[in-house]
């Protein structure tokens, strides 16, 4: 194997792998190359991959499903399978993870390595408490305690005794990372820790993996598909596409100053709380290539805008690209990427208005939706003269106009999804009234598109199910302008779920909810388990659907930012209530509650007034009396500890806001 300086002079541009500064690499993946089989096809998920990690260096590997990033980080934990083919080299501190023998990957990742995953449940053994797990991997109890300190974990002494399903998720990854630095590894693979976190939790872990590396010293590998998040934790940034790395450079310039078409691409994808909600988000065309049919040339000139002929008929290599205002140089792999900047990029029409007509109302004066003093409870526990009940939903009072979209924001237990089902019928209110208007009954798409599909049945099926009232030859017709609405061909009606890509499953999900345009459409978290680019091309879908069909909108989420683009108003949600509600731009610009105001700091590359909420929500089985947010509000009054706010009204423009000390900026 060649040292870090020998290989550095062998390629040009290579040095631009390691930081200015030399130092010692914990991590040499060189010219990786791995390749699956499957139903008797090659599928490249590697394609000559090089790249270092430094000590005490956090590099981000970002890029669409399917890129190659979690393939990398397996290679480097040995942990690929056996049947894959696998050339090249993935060394982490003299130990090639891809050649040495199983023992020795053993001894490696036990004295170097640690993973934290994105599904911490899945990682996590049920049958075992947190104590014992952690203890397997600190050797003693009192270290396992120790452990569960230093990462933040509240009343660690009880959380010993604690089961996996008895802990929220960001204390289960809290949890994953003690015990990824329970030996304290050289380096440690993060892949996606974040992703199926809310925006709060999702900025406490960033924190404390920040300062874990700074404490211990430790490398990281952090994988991600988010640009604006790992700029917010990364020194260096890798972009990944097809098996290849794209661009690669700091994560400033990377992040500021993309050189290459597809990080330009991902980067105008993202929401930010500054995205023109007048129009339509820029998105990336198409999707990535399929891995047993990759193009000839560029990978990516299928999708690119600037695109020549030369891109299709050769493969790009990594040369050094300099930036035009920072100076800063990248390794990117484009023959185009010096002439990007002096592209003008053409921008998408302003938003028609909403077509309110056309959605089928029975009374022109009926409102879609209306819920008031919504109360409800769930028993989850219950025994001898003894009950225990989680309060979902605690006196919710909402009415959405007609063509209106109102956006739920809240961290997970905030009771979204609960009010989401009581108004669609599928749950009923303990007390309080839900009122739907006439006409064709609301429709719900669902976070995981693939689970709310029955498997063995095709799309055109499942969406002819929708009208089965009308002749043969109208459902047909009807699935047919449905999909033709969402963006999908015909053919896919032909297809089974499990043969659509995550973004063709979501569009194909909401042609099931629009065969017949319901006056109301309600939509919980449908872009939280996509790609940026694939949420990007959702969100335009549904703003685009709903002006055109004239339908209300109910879109539950915990980005602010999606939130701010596709609602009218907000409604802020903490433990059962709303706490905050008025037009979006008046909510996300002057937050009003404590607790919105730490929501919008714990956004990506907001200017942060405030630090984030830290803690975890309370349980909804013990709701404190008083104010429930008051335990972790730094603007608490001596009334909070005894009387709950109610919403009141504090300005003409449908403001409100359930505070004893509101704030504003």
């Amino acid at each position: 194997m060649l040292s870090a300086n020998t290989r550095s002079a062998a390629r040009p541009g290579e040095a631009l792998l390691n930081r200015a500064e030399p130092q010692q690499s914990v991590a040499i993946v060189d010219s990786l190359e791995v390749t699956f089989h499957r139903n008797r096809q090659r599928l490249p998920a590697l394609r000559g991959v090089s790249l270092e990690v430094n000590a005490g260096e956090i590099l981000g590997l970002v890029g669409e499903s399917g890129s190659g990033k979690s393939v990398t980080g397996m290679a480097l934990l040995g942990l690929l399978p056996r049947t894959a083919e696998v050339r090249g080299s993935a060394v982490v501190q003299g130990t090639d993870m891809v050649a040495a023998t199983e023992n020795a990957r053993r001894e490696a990742r036990r004295q170097h390595l640690g993973a934290i995953f994105q599904d911490p449940m899945t990682s996590l053994d049920p049958t075992m408490t947190i104590g014992r797990q952690i203890s397997e991997a600190a050797t003693s109890k009192d270290a396992a305690l120790e452990l569960l300190r230093s990462v933040g974990v509240p009343d660690p002494e009880r959380r010993l005794k604690a089961y996996p399903h008895q802990l929220s998720g960001g204390l289960r990854q809290r949890v994953m990372i003690a015990m990824a630095i329970a030996s304290q590894p050289s380096l440690i693979i993060a892949d996606e820790p974040t992703t199926a976190l809310d925006v709060s939790v999702q900025a406490q872990i960033l924190e404390l993996l920040s300062e874990l590396r700074t404490r211990l010293g430790t490398s990281m590998i952090f994988v991600t598909h988010d640009l604006a998040v790992a700029a917010q934790i990364a020194d260096r940034i890798a972009v990944m596409y097809a098996g290849r790395i794209a661009e690669i450079g700091t994560a400033e310039q990377v992040f500021s100053e993309p050189r290459h078409p597809y990080s330009q691409g991902l980067l105008r994808s993202r929401v930010s709380l500054r995205t023109d909600r007048e129009r339509p988000l820029a998105t990336l065309s198409g999707e990535p290539p399929l891995l047993h049919d990759l193009p000839t040339g560029c990978p990516f000139a299928p999708r690119c805008e600037h695109a020549l002929q030369a891109c299709e008929e050769e493969l790009p290599r990594l040369r050094p690209v300099a930036a035009s205002t920072t100076k800063a140089t990248s390794l990117t792999a484009c023959i185009r990427a010096e002439e990007l900047d002096q592209i003008d990029h053409e921008e998408a029409a302003s938003w028609g208005p909403v077509a309110t007509e056309l959605a089928g109302y029975g009374n022109p004066r009926d409102l879609p939706l209306v819920m008031d003093n919504v109360h409800k409870s769930f028993t989850v526990e219950k025994r001898f003269r003894h009950r225990r009940t989680l309060k979902a939903l605690r006196g919710v009072s909402l009415r959405l106009e007609r063509g209106e979209s109102v956006a739920l924001v809240g961290e997970s237990g905030s009771g979204k999804s609960t009010l989401l089902r009581v108004a669609v019928g599928l749950t009923h209110p303990d007390d309080g009234e839900v009122r739907i208007g006439e006409g064709e009954p609301p429709q719900i798409v669902f976070q995981d598109a693939g689970a709310s599909m029955t498997p063995w049945l095709t799309i055109g099926t499942l969406l002819e199910e929708r009208v089965s009232s009308a002749s043969r030859a109208d459902r047909r017709t009807f699935a047919e302008q449905a999909l033709e609405l969402v963006g999908l061909d015909v053919s896919i009606a032909k297809a089974k779920p499990r043969e659509l890509s995550g973004g063709q499953r979501q569009r194909a999900a909401i042609a099931r909810a629009i065969v017949k345009p319901p006056a109301l459409l309600l939509c919980d978290e449908p872009t939280s388990a996509l790609d940026v680019s694939l949420a990007a091309n959702a969100l335009n879908l549904i703003g685009s659907l709903r002006r055109r069909l004239g339908m209300s909108v109910l879109f539950v989420t915990h980005d602010l930012a999606a939130a701010r683009l596709v609602g009218d108003r907000i409604a802020v949600m903490y433990l059962g209530r709303i706490v905050e509600i008025g037009p979006a731009d008046e909510v996300i610009s002057d937050p009003l509650h404590p607790y919105t105001k730490s929501l919008i700091a714990s956004m990506p590359g907001a200017q942060r007034r405030e630090a984030p909420t830290d803690g975890e929500v309370p349980s909804a089985i013990d709701v404190p009396a008083g104010c429930s947010f008051r335990a972790r509000c730094n603007r608490a009054v001596s009334c909070c500890a005894t009387d709950d706010p109610t919403l009141v009204a504090v300005s003409a423009t449908q403001r409100s806001v359930a505070c004893h000390n509101p704030v504003s900026s």
